[in-house]
């Protein structure tokens, strides 16, 4: 069933919405995804954020096109049955929620991603992206080599209180015998 124009337009003003918060936009080929596993990715992708649009490429070109920072993006690569997805809270998280999916369903292939920049990253970027560690995962590790040589310099100071006790400890234990 056709889109009226006042749906066309609508479909346009959501897309540029999503566009202007989107930190990171990856665009993917679905062709061949049943609809059931794209239910499950759906789910799955809101999970963490993300929010998945199936849209004209045409309509998309259009909310490209209206954005100021997006409008000189390439969409010479945006042909063929496409799926969009944004997230505005995290840059990895459309990247890694669409890899992870596409190693049960190898028919989802990454195309491209346009940050909130308006820069375009060819589809090995995005791969790259998909493998990095969740923020909370990087903020743990930065917490522990932040900490390390705290936790270090104690175990040398109390080392040095252990090694004064042990002497006192031993001195005692010769002088009762």
């Amino acid at each position: 069933m056709a889109l009226t124009r006042e749906k066309k337009e609508a479909v346009v003003s959501q897309i540029e919405k999503l566009l202007s918060d989107s930190k990171l936009t990856v665009v993917a080929k679905y062709q061949g995804t049943p609809v059931k596993a794209m239910q499950q990715l759906r789910s799955a992708s809101a999970a963490d954020g993300t929010t998945l649009h199936v849209v004209k490429n045409r309509l998309f070109k259009k909310a490209l096109v209206s954005n100021d920072i997006l409008k000189n993006v390439s969409t010479a690569d945006l042909h063929g049955q496409l799926l969009y997805a944004f997230n505005s809270d995290d840059e990895v998280a459309p990247a890694r929620a669409l890899a992870d999916f596409a190693r049960t369903n190898p028919q989802i292939e990454f195309v491209g991603a346009i940050t909130a920049e308006g820069e375009l990253l060819e589809p090995n970027v995005v791969k790259d992206l998909a493998s990095l560690a969740t923020k909370d995962v990087l903020r743990a590790q930065l917490i522990s080599t932040i900490g390390a040589p705290v936790s270090g310099f104690v175990s040398v100071l109390a080392g040095n209180v252990r090694g004064v006790l042990n002497v006192l400890n031993a001195r005692a234990d010769a002088l009762g015998e």
